[in-house]
């Protein structure tokens, strides 16, 4: 390894495999394609597509990512076994660039599932390793939970893997046990230990639930690994994974203590960082760091007058080196389709003319309701725009009667298959009046898991986002709208959620997910 290598931190960005772990964050197959697009354009050494055994939808998936790459590696995960690897193989092939990613567990309580004893599972690691080996030239293998596995054998069985053929050891901190001394002690330790680990790089996976992760990664590269396994917004299992932001502008801005450089353009972090937080209907929290709606703010009066004489009095790295653009009054009703594309592409969205065009009428329907129209709000309306799937129903008109007297009653009319039809429900509240009456209009069994609203700006005729996640059979699904009211910004994501529910069905033909690969590294 040359000096410049040993300066190069590879990132690995696991959000369309552990990120969408985290329950409920499931995207459609197109969602996960675009998300793969943005990554490979920013510069993602390595993108982890997916699990390719777990369903056809994720073979399907990992397939498609791999012919599109132009840059990144496409990685696939697969369990010890000879079909899990087989089935990974046959769907990152595709890619000019693959890497077959095996795992196994080897602490106490992981040998005990698969009830292997040390032995057994060493030669579990030797063949499937060898396999993974057999197929491709770039493997990497994950001794998952291995800050909970005996020093002994954990150095045994990385020794083990290095023989049989991996590329990269992946050091998975599976439930966020460890930390950021422990990290480095760890990584630096078996580098000087295991025969061979000057041969290979060292990478680290950290999760979040004591919130170390991002300490913890950086701490691992301190010991020597080169690879940082993490995800957009820190998405996934549990408390969630490193999240990508945070480590690669850590690195750019401390680079007088932590020298080392990634690939990553970090102007393209904003806007990748707001379509994973739409895809996934998970928002993201105001305070989280780099791209939270407060990274770059400043309320306190003592802040805002340093800000004024001085940016770098409160802000250590600058709102465009994340691609942040200040919100500004910047369209009005008379803004013109080109003043609209232009505003759009400063702020990471190059729409085709079909897109502009609806965006376009969103926004002059916007602009007459709202007084002054600011970059979020543009954004709102790009995020929440009509997907390219079925809109079997949609909402014509909604009426709701609300107060301190009484039941609330939403008076509904909905298009479903190209036919209207209406009806009235009460609830309590008149979201509540509302969902029953779509309910009545369309009977399903689905269960709404989460109900969320977030003001997209500031005043009382701000819009609403609105992201609701449903379940049906295992099935589960997402649905966002934005309005400047509430309760129409509701049904319409409420619908929305519905008409991809519809579009799962179909695609599933009413059979629920084949694997389950919960807390997998």
């Amino acid at each position: 390894m040359t000096n410049t290598d040993k300066d190069r931190v590879v990132i690995f960005d696991t959000t369309l495999r552990d990120g969408e772990q985290s329950p409920g964050a499931t995207m459609t197959h197109d969602e996960k394609l675009e998300i793969a697009g943005l990554l490979d354009e920013m510069g993602v050494d390595i993108i982890e597509a997916g699990f390719p055994i777990a369903s056809e939808g994720d073979f399907r998936a990992v397939t498609e990512i791999a012919q599109n790459a132009n840059n990144s590696v496409i990685c696939g995960l697969a369990r010890a076994n000879f079909k899990d690897i087989d089935r990974c193989w046959e769907a990152v092939k595709h890619a000019e660039k693959p890497r077959i990613h095996t795992f196994i567990g080897t602490s106490p309580l992981h040998r005990a599932i698969p009830n292997l004893n040390q032995d057994e599972m060493a030669d579990r690691i030797h063949e499937t390793v060898s396999h993974a080996r057999d197929l491709c030239d770039n493997v990497q293998w994950s001794p998952m939970d291995a800050t909970r596995t005996e020093w002994d054998y954990l150095c045994r069985v990385v020794e083990i893997a290095i023989k049989a053929g991996a590329t990269t050891i992946n050091i998975p901190d599976t439930v966020g046990y460890t930390a950021p001394v422990e990290s480095a002690d760890l990584i630096r330790n078996l580098i000087e230990t295991v025969p061979g680990a000057d041969e290979v790089i060292f990478a680290t996976h950290c999760h979040n639930d004591l919130g170390m992760a991002t300490a913890n990664a950086l701490g691992a590269v301190a010991g020597g690994a080169r690879q940082i396994e993490c995800t957009i917004n820190g998405l996934g299992e549990r408390a969630g994974n490193t999240a990508l932001e945070e480590v690669v502008m850590a690195m750019k801005v401390r680079g007088d203590i932590m020298p080392w450089k990634t690939g990553i353009d970090t102007t393209k972090l904003m806007h990748l960082s707001r379509r994973v937080s739409t895809v996934s209907g998970f928002q993201v929290q105001p305070n989280k760091a780099i791209v939270g709606k407060n990274a770059f703010a400043h309320e306190s009066g003592i802040h805002q007058d340093g800000m004024l004489k001085n940016a770098e009095t409160f802000e250590i790295m600058r709102p465009e080196d994340v691609g942040l653009t200040e919100t500004n009054l910047v369209m009005g009703k008379h803004s013109g389709r080109a003043a609209l594309r232009a505003k759009l592409k400063d702020l990471g969205y190059e729409l085709a003319d079909n897109q502009l065009n609806d965006v376009f009428v969103r926004f002059k329907e916007l602009a007459d309701r709202k007084k002054e129209v600011y970059d979020d709000d543009l954004i709102a309306l790009v995020s929440t725009g009509a997907d390219e799937e079925s809109q079997r129903l949609q909402i014509k008109s909604l009426r709701v009667v609300c107060g301190t007297g009484g039941p609330q009653q939403a008076e509904l009319v909905m298009d479903i298959d190209g036919q209207e039809h209406s009806t009235e429900a009460t609830g309590d509240g008149p979201v509540d009046a509302t969902f029953n009456a779509v309910k009545n209009l369309f009977p399903h069994d689905a269960r709404l898991q989460l109900y969320q609203v977030h003001a997209v700006t500031e005043g009382t005729d701000a819009q609403a986002t609105v992201s609701v996640r449903m379940e049906e059979e295992g099935r589960i699904v997402t649905g966002q709208s934005a309005d400047t009211d509430t309760v129409v910004a509701s049904a319409k994501a409420y619908v929305h959620a519905l008409n991809r529910l519809l579009v799962r069905r179909e695609k599933t033909g009413g059979d629920t997910p084949e694997v389950s690969y919960k807390d997998v590294s």
